[in-house]
Order: C-alpha cells, then structure tokens, then sequence
C-alpha cells in the first residue's frame, strides 16, 4: 500500500511537471508583408485545404470538422477561418507562426502532432507572412471546433512536452550544397509544406516517425489506411519517371490507367492539381533521385 501511494505521489509529481514545464520561445520577429496568392498556393501545397475542410459533410472551407481515426484516438482538425471566437480571427502574425512552425497554440498549450507543424518548420518568415496572409481572406465561419476525442494516456495534452523533448525536430530547411535548384526545391517541397513523410514514413509507439525508414512507405494511418514506400529505388523499380509521377500527381491517374483512391486521391484533389509545372517536376526530381545523395 505504501509503494502504491508512493508512486501514485511521483506520477502526481511529474504530472504537475509537466503542467508548469514552459515551451520554446513564441515568434516575435518583424514579418515582411504578406502575399495572399502566394500564401494560398503554399495552402494547397501544406494540405490546409483538404485537412481542415469536412468536404464529406458539406462544410466550409477551412472551417474544420474533419475526423481522423487512429490509434491514439481521433483527431477533428480545427476552425481556420477568421471567426474570432471559433477560429483564428483573433490572432496575431506572430501566434500564428508559432502554432505553424513550433506547434504551440496562443495560450502556450503543445498540439498534437497529428496537426504537421515538424514539417512546417522548414517554411521561412516569407512563408507564413504569405500564409497568414491568405488566410485573412477567408470568411469567418460560426463554427467551434470539435475537441480532440483521444484515449488515456494520450489525452493528457501536456504530457506531449515530453514526447516533443524526446522526438521534436523543427530545424529550418537547409539546401544541399551541389544539388540542383529543382533538387533543392523538391527537397523543400516533400519534407516542408507538403509533408510526405507524414504518411510515407512508419512511426514507432509513440507515433513519431522513424527516421532511418524515412519514406518506406507505413500501415495504420487514419482509417486504417496505408501509403506505399516512394524511396527512389522503389519508385524506379515500379516504373516511374519524372513525366509519369509529374502526371499523376496532377491527374491522379497512374501509368497504367488506374487512380489514386483514398487519402492520396485527396492529396491531389486538394493539393498537387493546383501546382506548377516546375513544382511538379521538382517533387519528381527530388523523390527520384533523393537516395542519390545519401
């Protein structure tokens, strides 16, 4: 009985912890003004659309609603519209930045990473103003968001102060010295905004990613769906080329007639239609010839 108490007393103690535990530092820097047609391309490209939009239900862009399933319990992506009670009209540049890139809220609570912001840490300062930018065009929506419906013990939001100690990257994006501009774009691309590591790469218990298997492809996403491993050698030996992967991810339709289903029929549905040529043909330069340079 004494040790029960005793250790009851302790994860009381950590608990109380990691209440008062404070987070990094918020972004106060001077933003550069925004260019909302920019910023509404990088929205595409970071999948705001397509994650925070219940299409299903018929709901507004942007005003969130949207369930994803998993094992930690399910995630409901949050009002984006700039309704000042429901969404975040009432944010600054700078709070905004911070939940974006360091995936802190403006009352100083951790999100879970479910919401992508480890990859959202290689956008630049031109980047959010951009993003922020865009987003103030979006109608306020009288929405509130759905509380996040997670299981013991990962509805203990703070205890993700320490899975964000032991797992968090949000190092800002570096070019490779002696890789092309395409390359370096394309590096840019998959591991920033558009995140495929999210759902290309395996995750260990703790629902971080594995970094030694870093696009091997991964089970047990949301719904119980899965993602193909896109490694070059993967990718070379299915077939694909710059042209082919390039089409697909406009079209959604594979080289041999077939499409996309699921999440990444969506992907392009929301996101990849809408980028350039050049976006394009980079994404496919860099997955193709990524392991090149490892």
């Amino acid at each position: 009985m004494t040790l029960l108490v005793l250790a009851l007393a302790f994860a009381g103690a950590g608990a109380a912890t990691l209440t008062v535990w404070p987070l990094g530092q918020k972004d106060n820097v001077d933003f550069p003004d925004g260019n909302a047609s920019r910023g509404a391309y990088l929205a595409r490209m970071s999948g705001c659309i397509a994650c925070h939009t219940n299409s299903d239900q018929g709901g507004a862009p942007l005003a969130g609603g949207l369930a994803l399933k998993t094992d930690f319990g399910t995630f409901y992506s949050p009002n984006l519209t700039t309704n000042k009670q429901y969404g975040i009209g009432s944010w600054t540049v700078g709070e905004f930045a911070t939940a974006v890139r360091k995936g802190i809220s403006p009352s100083g609570k951790p999100y879970y990473p479910a919401f992508p912001y480890p990859f959202y840490s290689k956008l630049s300062d031109q980047d959010i103003a951009d993003l922020w930018a865009a987003f103030q065009t979006v109608p306020p929506i009288d929405q509130p968001s759905a509380p996040q419906d997670m299981s013991f013990p990962y509805n203990f939001r703070a205890g993700l102060k320490l899975w964000r100690a032991i797992f968090l990257d949000t190092d800002p994006f570096e070019p490779v010295e002696g890789k092309s501009e395409a390359w370096n774009r394309g590096k840019f691309i998959v591991e920033g905004p558009a995140h495929c590591g999210a759902c290309h790469t395996p995750r260990n218990f703790a629902g971080a990613r594995q970094a030694e298997l870093e696009l091997h492809g991964a089970d047990g996403l949301p719904d119980g769906g899965e993602a193909p491993p896109i490694t070059s050698a993967e990718l070379a030996r299915n077939g694909w080329t710059v042209n082919n992967l390039k089409y697909a991810l406009r079209t959604g339709i594979l080289p041999d007639g077939d499409a996309f289903g699921g999440a990444m029929g969506e992907v392009v549905r929301d996101g990849t239609s809408f980028l350039s040529d050049e976006d394009l043909t980079a994404i496919a330069t860099y997955l193709l010839e990524r392991n090149q340079a490892q």
